[in-house]
Formats: structure tokens, C-alpha cells, sequence
């Protein structure tokens, strides 16, 4: 048996355990003296290499200390999830395999595996099961993937190839967003070329959906980008009502769904996605709620001819077989193998255990709101899924408790301006959260709050 690897990964994965093992009680967000350790780093380029243990140790001793403690349980900042321990086994035997699932020619094993968790994830999200679907680094490149395929579709069917003939003279496409769309569908319609300065806006509700009665005219001309989780307030917008509306007009429906798409497992928040399968495309992350490793974005198309037109790299632009290389799917012809973290996760939790995770993190949103309120915080929005917006006092004192409690390194959660006023943001999407992580995560905000305001 040939023994290259094996001393460097056994002393990674030792490195790793103790990490992983000792996460739960390191400050979540690095201390001072842990950020300054980085300079650790800063060598010049060594003419001879160093012994790889050296290496392995040096970037375990300087880096994990300075790392934000995304894997443990009170991390609430950005929309993060903690890896889950089979997505991250399974990171690191694909890893090993070194595969790029570009086709089956390139990997038969990948290729299989992302298939089977393509249909999975249509299964779980309660999408059409002829669904295309594809794997990207994150909710940005999905949401551009899915925008792309909408702009193939609305131009193909005015007799004009936007792939072969670009955007010089073609029809005007109109894109409407919610006011408060989030900036990577920004960035997304930028890189498109559709410019974020001339999109519609449309007002929202005091939860931050959008409002149906303040949506423009249609035509099939129109790409709608919806929202299904606000990133300050996890609201919905009634993505139904415009779906009708849009496919009445010959208009997309495209749905950025980052985070929010999995609430739709929840029995009492039926309500909230009702009709949503009628949108024309979504996109969403594996690394916030199902927990992978990052990263893995998702992105989802209706009608899969037109992801595939929009991104094909070989003609013909189907195969007599009717079957999609993933290369054909997203942007990226080069990448790693991300599906078998998502096949390791539902194949590990099943259809219950990804539901009660997402449930036990709303669970945990409504614990955090419910404490904050006795503490004299302002919660914002109505809970709906796992976002918290709250306030007190002034800009400057809320950013003095904010300090508090990172410096204490008991939790973290970011700063937000919502509706015009400054605010934290809490986002519960870690499995290893419980609620006694809550009630120690308040106790230290407690704390925080009485050493600015008394």
C-alpha cells in the first residue's frame, strides 16, 4: 500500500479533532491577541521547503486561534451554518478523490452522486421533479445562473440568441426587485448586464415582503426577482400571487431563496411558500441550512433547456439521452465535487432530520426574540423563520453592547440598518445550537446592555 499521504493526513485530522473538539468553548469571534498571532504568517517565500508537519502545525498553533468559531453553536452573525460531521467527512473523502464532476467522462462517481442529490433536493423542496439543477459556489453564482437562464428564455423566445449575438440590440428586458433585495442579486444583475440602477423596486410590507398591490405591469419582457427569506426579517414575499401574475403576462419568476427556500419543510409555515413551486427558478445555499462545509450554492430551473442553453459548453445543447453534464449547468467547467456533501447530509438526516433542524433553529429565533424583549430590546420583525432584528438605545450604545459581547467571546451576531434604523441581527442556523446556548448567549448581551446603559 503505497503510505505518501499518510503522514500528513493523520496529523491533520489529529489537528482537526482537536480543533473541532475544543470549538464549542473557544471565543467565537478571535480575541485580540489571536489576530495579531497571524503575523505569524508573514514570511518570506522559503527557497527550500519546510517539513510539512511544521506547516500543518503552524496553521493549526497561529490559525485556528484566529478563526470565527462558525462550526460551534453560537454563532449568529451572518446567515452561516455549522458543518455538519458527515458533510465534513465527506468533504474530506472527496477531497481525496480529487474529482472534478465536470461529466461522467471525468468522474463517474462524483457525477452520480450530484445526480442523487439533485433529485433529493427537488424531492425535499417539493419542486418539479424535471427540475434542472445545478451546483455553485454559493447563493451569488446561483442566483446569477438562474437570472441567466431567465434572460435566455424571455430572449429566445423573441427569435434573439443572447449566447451567440450578446446584449448589443436586443430587446429590453425589464428586472423588477424588492426594495429590500439582497445585494448578491444585485452583483448578480450587474455581472448580467443588466445594470443595478435601472431596476423597479418595489415597496415592501413592515416585515420586508414585497407588496403584491405595488407591483408594475407585466409583460414577457419581465424577469421578477422575489425573495423567500428577507436577510434582516426572514420574510416571504407572496411569491404565489406574483407567479400567477407573471405567468398570466409570459413573465419569470426567478426566487432567491438562500437561506429562507428550506423553511418551506415546515409544516406551520405552510402558508408562507404556498404556490412557490409556480416560480420559474430559485437559487439557495447547502452551507447555511443543510449545514455542508463551504462552500455550495444551488441553483434551480423549471425548465432545465434553458440553464442548459444559458450554460452549455458543447453542442448539441441536449443529448439524445435527455441527460445534462453538470459542466453544462453552472458557469463553472472546473470544480470540485460540493453534491457529495449534499448527498452526505440528506442521506444522513433524512427528510425528519433536515426538518427538525430547521424547525429546532426557528425554535431558537423565537427563544432569542422572546429574551431580548425582557431585556428591554426592541424586536423589529415578526419571527417568521430563523431571523432576529432588535435595537436599544442609541447607534453608538448599540455598537458598545455589540462590543461587549464579542470581546466576552460568548457569541457573535452582526450589525444591520433595517427600515432606517440600526440594529443587531441574529441568525440561528447551526445544528449545534440549543437553547441553552440561547440563555447563555443572553445572559452575556444581559450583561453587555447593563455594562453601556446601566
Amino acid at each position: 500500500m503505497d503510505k505518501t499521504y499518510e503522514k500528513d493526513l493523520l496529523t491533520a485530522a489529529g489537528l482537526a479533532q482537536d480543533y473541532l473538539g475544543n470549538v464549542l468553548e473557544q471565543s467565537v469571534f478571535p480575541s485580540e491577541a489571536a489576530r495579531a498571532a497571524l503575523t505569524a504568517f508573514d514570511e518570506d517565500l522559503p527557497e527550500v521547503g519546510r517539513d510539512s508537519t511544521e506547516t500543518l502545525n503552524l496553521m493549526h498553533s497561529k490559525g485556528s486561534p484566529a478563526t470565527t468559531a462558525t462550526t460551534g453553536a453560537r454563532y449568529f452573525g451572518f446567515v452561516v451554518g455549522g458543518a455538519l460531521p458527515t458533510t465534513t467527512a465527506a468533504n474530506w473523502l472527496a477531497t481525496a478523490w480529487d474529482q472534478s464532476p465536470s461529466s461522467e467522462m471525468n468522474s463517474p462517481a462524483a457525477v452520480k452522486i450530484e445526480t442523487v442529490a439533485n433529485r433529493w433536493l427537488l424531492d425535499i423542496l417539493g419542486l418539479p421533479a424535471d427540475s434542472g439543477v445545478g451546483m455553485t459556489t454559493g447563493a451569488t453564482m446561483a442566483n446569477f445562473t438562474g437570472l441567466a437562464a431567465a434572460r435566455t428564455a424571455l430572449l429566445s423566445r423573441k427569435g434573439w440568441d443572447v449566447e451567440v449575438q450578446g446584449l448589443y440590440g436586443a430587446p429590453e428586458i425589464k428586472v423588477i426587485v424588492s426594495e429590500e433585495v439582497h445585494i448578491t442579486v444585485e452583483k448578480a444583475l450587474s455581472m448580467l448586464g443588466f445594470g443595478k440602477g435601472r431596476v423597479t423596486r418595489v415597496l415592501t410590507d413592515a416585515n420586508g415582503a414585497m407588496l403584491l398591490d405595488a407591483l408594475p405591469e407585466l409583460d414577457d419582457l419581465t424577469i421578477v426577482c422575489t425573495q423567500a427569506g428577507n436577510v434582516n426579517s426572514g420574510a416571504v414575499d407572496p411569491i404565489e400571487a406574483i407567479a400567477k401574475r407573471a405567468r398570466e403576462a409570459g413573465a419569470w419568476v426567478h426566487v432567491d431563496g438562500a437561506f429562507g427556500l428550506w423553511g418551506k419543510l415546515l409544516a406551520d409555515r405552510v402558508a408562507l411558500f404556498e404556490g412557490i413551486e409556480l416560480a420559474h427558478s430559485f437559487a439557495t445555499d447547502a452551507h447555511k441550512w443543510l449545514n455542508t462545509p463551504y462552500d455550495c450554492g444551488i441553483v434551480i430551473c423549471h425548465d432545465p433547456k434553458f440553464l442548459h442553453q444559458a450554460m452549455v459548453t458543447s453542442a448539441p445543447y441536449f443529448r439524445e439521452d435527455g441527460a445534462n453534464a453538470p459542466k453544462d449547468m453552472v458557469p463553472e467547467f472546473s470544480r470540485r465535487a460540493r453534491g457529495v456533501e449534499v448527498w452526505a447530509a440528506l442521506r444522513t438526516l433524512g427528510r425528519q432530520g433536515v426538518t427538525a433542524m430547521i424547525d429546532r433553529c426557528c425554535e431558537n429565533a423565537r427563544r432569542f426574540a422572546d429574551g431580548l424583549k425582557a431585556l428591554g430590546f426592541e424586536v423589529r420583525n415578526d419571527v417568521v423563520l430563523n431571523q432576529v432584528v432588535a435595537t436599544i438605545g442609541t447607534a453608538e450604545e448599540l455598537a458598545a453592547i455589540r462590543a461587549h459581547v464579542e470581546a466576552s467571546g460568548e457569541c457573535w451576531f452582526g450589525p444591520t440598518v433595517w427600515k432606517g434604523k440600526h440594529g443587531i441581527r441574529i441568525s440561528v442556523s447551526s445544528w449545534r445550537t440549543t437553547a441553552e446556548d440561547v440563555d447563555r448567549s443572553l445572559a452575556a448581551i444581559k450583561a453587555a446592555k447593563q455594562a453601556v446603559l446601566g
